[in-house]
């Protein structure tokens, strides 16, 4: 294992992971210690493991202003989203010969990846919806490409590489507007949460989407543990089969630990989300100045309004973006350029940053995320850092 003085690093990618917060872990031990039996089971032991996982269900439901058996639980953000997809155009296509979704360009891969499979196997047709130069999805551009036979909307809350906040409560009215006047159950609305939800009300009932998806790894939760919040009402078939669990939507042994570390960590978030919203805002907005100002050819990607106050992500012309992230993690600051969830190899830059209208900044921009950890000293000595390796 590599050691470059981690006693002295400063971690500075959030957005990819979190690390589990100790009452959280302390949570899921002392569970784990009384109840590791089977929730299936019909015995006394895989009852009380049940009622568990109930409890956190509906504790889950509670924050996210729903019912209880409106919630999945998931392996992940990535499977959420994967069975919201593919689950919704599974059931659809039954009806509809050739299903059309929507979908904003700058979806996490997670999001793209299972619809271009689809496309590809001319199982859907697909209108790829661009932001604006901020990273905002115009709710009319939206409403232009709804169509007789969309039956899914996919926009995220809050991109995963820029921090912008999409006006997912407006582009929601559209679509109700448009099911009210054609008396249609289609099309369903998803938004993926897991960045946002640290820092914003991201209920049902205050956004208004049909499908919501959050992921543990992102709110200082469980490793491998995520919701999907399906609506009643809303269609959607299986896509991983066995004993039926989840009431037959998601088969597979239930993490019980998992659900309520899940569910302890959401409790944790909204308790906080007002104050460390607050205090990370500020932090950001210190550093954000200090970066233009010093580097005065740089310039920051995403919308500083509706933005999360946790993200700073700025170009730097003429500078490659990886050979940056290595060198900052050399002086002992973990951070990143696209996203962590697809390599730069792969996606020769950032294809979010390249919607903006951006080219020349695909391949030269960095992202810093703080956390519940970061200070404005840590801050300080990321400036000096950088004003090392840019010249």
């Amino acid at each position: 294992m590599k050691n470059r003085n981690n006693n002295k690093r400063i971690f500075l990618d959030y957005a990819s992971i979190t690390p589990v917060d100790s009452k959280v872990m302390a949570e899921m031990i002392n569970f784990q210690k009384k109840f590791w039996a089977n929730p299936s089971s019909l015995h006394l032991e895989g009852e009380n493991t049940k009622n568990a996982l109930e409890e956190s269900r509906l504790n889950i439901a509670r924050v996210l202003h729903c019912r209880a058996n409106e919630i999945f639980f998931t392996t992940g953000g990535t499977e959420s989203l994967n069975l919201a997809i593919l689950g919704v155009v599974k059931f659809a296509i039954e009806k509809i010969t050739v299903p059309h979704i929507i979908v904003s360009l700058i979806e996490h891969p997670a999001v793209l990846e299972p619809i271009k499979s689809l496309l590809k196997s001319n199982q859907v047709e697909v209108s790829f919806v661009c932001p604006d130069s901020s990273g905002r999805v115009s709710p009319e551009s939206i409403k232009k490409e709804i169509k007789k036979n969309t039956v899914l909307i996919v926009v995220q809350h809050a991109n995963n590489e820029i921090g912008t906040i999409e006006p997912i409560a407006k582009i929601s009215a559209i679509i109700k507007d448009y099911k009210n006047n054609k008396n249609n159950l289609y099309p369903y609305f998803l938004v993926d949460a897991s960045q946002s939800v640290l820092y914003e009300n991201v209920s049902l009932e205050r956004l208004g989407v049909d499908l919501l998806v959050l992921d543990g790894i992102k709110i200082y939760g469980p490793r491998g543990m995520g919701i999907l919040a399906v609506k009643h009402g809303i269609n959607i078939s299986p896509v991983i089969f066995g004993g039926g669990q989840e009431r037959g939507l998601r088969s597979g042994t239930e993490n019980v630990a998992g659900g309520v570390g899940l569910a302890k960590a959401l409790e944790i978030a909204t308790k906080m989300r007002e104050k460390e919203s607050k205090r990370l805002a500020q932090l950001r907005n210190y550093i954000v100045g200090k970066i233009l100002k010093d580097f005065p050819s740089s310039s920051l990607n995403g919308d500083l309004e509706n933005r999360l106050p946790n993200n700073i992500n700025v170009c730097f012309p003429n500078q490659d973006s990886e050979f940056l992230v290595i060198k900052l993690d050399m002086l002992g600051f973990a951070v990143s350029a696209a996203s962590a969830c697809h390599t730069l190899t792969l996606e020769n830059g950032s294809y979010v940053i390249e919607s903006l209208g951006k080219p020349e900044c695909t391949s030269s921009s960095l992202r810093f995320t703080l956390g519940r950890t970061t200070k404005k000293s840590d801050l300080d000595k990321l400036l000096v850092a950088l004003k090392k390796i840019i010249k």
